[in-house]
């Protein structure tokens, strides 16, 4: 067996041709230059974490779930060839002086490396005609093949590992009536606090208090608020309760509930999806994540719906044209040809997104950006009062703008409120399908079609009732006075079906519970409507309207009720508790437990189920 052996090695190296070692020396310095920009170890040093990690399995298992595009699992089958050269009997023959005749000099290893380093930062979607799909299948001679000319590549910059950055807001100070008796805000339908409040303490953190904001808690749960009647597009709902926290203040709870129009009403609609492919999108809670979610909307709209695509990295393009909701398998296919790589370019996108929507549109239709980010806008237009203005003088076209957020580690919260805040829609923090599930399927028809623009409360307190007063949250919709009635200031919008609730504690005159002395001089208070706690007005816009209706109600002073806290109570104080408010001293996380286990109520979907869960993992993480 041995003499057969021999024979048949010696046959192979007479029947291959000789290789050069001129030509070989370089291929091998060229393949360990690939080699290192694969690394992408020739500007700085990649991050690792903090735990170290050990084991060949453990870093062969790591490899194979970051590397899973196609140009990754190229790479990866590199390297893994290449240890099997150095590490294998087999291939220590190969590389020794007595098997260099077996490396056919015509394959060259650096064509292999640069396709791999290539994929890392290739355009976001890599679409190829029938043609050359067939071309790449078909035999060849390998003599006879070239190396694809490719770009000029270089290694992207790895990210820093946390750049989050949160607006910051205080807390609403104290009002003193006498003095200051109005209050004036913008509504606000958001939930993107609610989500990476859940985040955080599902990774067993409690988050950063500026991340918390209260109404966005309070907003992301429906609640049973009487429905409008007639052609109204909402209806108002005012309550009085006891402060659980607080014995000697009360709870003025104001509701908002939007008209759901018949489903088969509504106008075509046009969406234009906006992704970020950057390089920092390339994780499995970010595009990937962003790509099923996408694929779960698909199965809520109609053939008459349109959807086009837009990405931005480094550049922004038109990967998929307006196409008909109907097609499908175009579309998933586009979305799913997505790959991250590139900076940043969030200006490009979004000029080329509301382009591609303006030419999308026609007469009754419903136009629609949906921005999908990670919240990294570091090319272009990042400061959020540049973006604020472009977007403002955007929506007026009749193209809103809504932002879905994905992952962690590089939101820019300021910029992402700005966008949506200032574009008519309405913005979400996406960490789970479930979640995905609730806003672009169950909530889809009330985050796309407005019934009510520029929707602004104005709440004046009786003097001769209230003594103090503070509104909980909505410290980055605050409003002054003059702004409720002028048309021309931006205000937060209703969507279909959707409810809004607004917290305000008071405390009433005479109440132990007040915090500053009256004054000495204070001209004594008396007013004839004496059997009011205070007077709320609301001023909305008809969707397209440029002038603005009004309603009021009184609040009655009668209406206090004497039960358990709502639900909407129980998320305040558990919000404030995460804020660290001042307010709440001497309540506990176990009592917002037991607050929303009262109130839970009626709960198909497990969602309030799920915020007592997270209360109960934030008394864990309080303890010292």
């Amino acid at each position: 067996m041995t003499d057969e052996l021999n024979d048949l090695r010696t046959a192979l190296r007479a029947a291959t041709p000789a290789v050069d070692p001129d030509r070989k020396s370089d291929d091998l310095a060229l393949a360990q230059k690939n080699f290192a920009n694969v690394q992408e170890s020739q500007t700085q040093a990649r991050q690792t974490s903090t735990r170290p990690l050990s084991g060949l399995l453990n870093g062969v298992t790591k490899m194979m779930t970051v590397l899973t595009s196609r140009g990754g699992l190229t790479a990866t089958t590199a390297l893994v060839a290449g240890g099997f050269l150095f590490l294998t009997p087999l291939g220590k023959d190969l590389l020794s002086p007595a098997g260099d005749n077996l490396i056919p000099a015509h394959i060259e290893a650096p064509v292999v490396l640069q396709e791999a380093e290539g994929a890392v930062a290739a355009p976001a979607v890599q679409q190829r005609s029938v043609a050359e799909k067939a071309e790449r299948s078909a035999p060849a001679d390998f003599a006879l093949m070239e190396a694809p000319a490719l770009p000029d590549i270089r290694p992207l910059p790895v990210p820093e590992a946390d750049t989050e950055d949160f607006a910051h807001a205080d807390a609403n100070p104290l009002q003193i009536t006498a003095e200051n008796p109005v209050s004036t805000f913008s509504i606000d339908v958001d939930t993107f606090s609610y989500g990476l409040v859940r985040d955080s303490l599902r990774q067993g953190i409690l988050p950063d208090p500026q991340a918390v904001r209260i109404e966005e808690m309070i907003n992301y749960f429906t609640y049973d608020y009487a429905a409008p009647s007639g052609d109204a597009p909402f209806q108002p709902t005012v309550s009085v309760m006891p402060t659980p926290w607080n014995p000697g203040t009360q709870l003025v709870q104001i509701g908002i509930q939007g008209a759901l129009p018949a489903i088969d009403d509504r106008p075509p609609l046009n969406l234009v999806f906006l992704v970020d492919t950057s390089g920092s999108m390339n994780h499995p809670d970010k595009l990937p994540l962003l790509v099923q979610s996408f694929r779960l909307m698909l199965g809520q709209l109609r053939p008459e719906d349109e959807v086009s695509i837009v990405t931005y990295a480094g550049s922004a393009g038109v990967v998929l044209p307006a196409t008909s909701a109907s097609d499908q398998s175009a579309i998933l296919d586009a979305l799913e040809r997505l790959q991250a790589g590139g900076s940043t370019a969030g200006e490009a996108g979004l000029t080329m997104a509301y382009r591609t929507a303006r030419a999308m549109s026609a007469p009754g239709e419903v136009s629609r950006v949906i921005l999908a980010t990670d919240g990294d806008f570091n090319v272009g237009l990042s400061d959020p009062e540049t973006l604020k203005k472009y977007i403002a003088d955007q929506r007026d076209s009749g193209t809103y703008l809504s932002v879905l957020g994905f992952g962690r580690g590089n939101l820019d919260d300021a910029t992402m409120q700005a966008l949506a805040q200032n574009g008519n829609g309405t913005a979400a923090y996406i960490d789970t399908l479930s979640e995905a599930q609730k806003v672009l399927v169950d909530q889809l028809t009330g985050a796309l079609f407005t019934i009510a623009d520029d929707v602004k409360i104005q709440v004046e307190f009786n003097p001769a009732q209230i003594a103090e007063y503070r509104l909980i949250g909505y410290e980055t919709r605050a409003l002054r006075r003059e702004d409720f009635n002028n048309d021309a200031v931006d205000a937060g919008e209703i969507g279909a079906g959707h409810s809004v609730t607004a917290l305000y504690e008071v405390t009433p005159v005479g109440s132990p519970a007040q915090l500053s002395d009256p004054l000495r001089y204070a001209a004594p208070v008396s007013t004839p409507q004496n059997d009011e706690l205070g007077f709320l007005r609301l001023r909305y816009k008809t969707p397209g309207a440029t002038t603005s209706r009004l309603v009021e109600l009184p609040v009655p002073a009668n209406t206090t009720s004497d039960g358990a806290p709502s639900f909407a109570v129980a998320i305040a104080g558990f919000a404030q508790l995460l804020r660290g408010s001042p307010y709440v001293e001497g309540w506990t996380y176990s009592d917002a437990i037991d607050a929303a286990v009262s109130a839970r109520g009626n709960d198909p979907f497990g969602y309030r189920a799920e915020a007592i869960s997270l209360m109960r993992i934030a008394r864990g993480l309080s303890v010292k």
